[in-house]
């Protein structure tokens, strides 16, 4: 609908190519170790798929467990980049 976009542009932020670099061996790092933690569920499902069907803890399998383990994982390492990535709060 027409005339909900009245608001005047954001000025662009600051870039610091420094800062944008760091942040992207941050990310790429952080990808990495959550790769191989999903690489390893793969594997074992693939591979071992008895041992994924082990119930190890409340009637839940091996499988349900570890991917339940991959969501949390995904939400704290993106909690942990976004505190790496903070800006800094220096003089202005």
């Amino acid at each position: 609908m027409p005339g909900f976009d009245t608001a005047p542009a954001a000025p662009p932020e600051p870039r610091d190519e420094a800062t944008a670099r760091r942040n992207a061996r941050y990310g790429l790092v952080l990808f990495l170790v959550y790769l191989v933690i999903y690489g390893g569920f793969v594997v074992a499902s693939a591979f071992w798929p008895e041992v994924m069907d082990r119930v190890p803890f409340a009637g839940l399998n091996a499988a349900i467990l570890y991917g339940f383990g991959l969501i949390v994982t995904a939400l704290l390492l993106a909690a942990l980049y976004g505190w790496l990535c903070r800006a800094s709060e220096g003089p202005k």
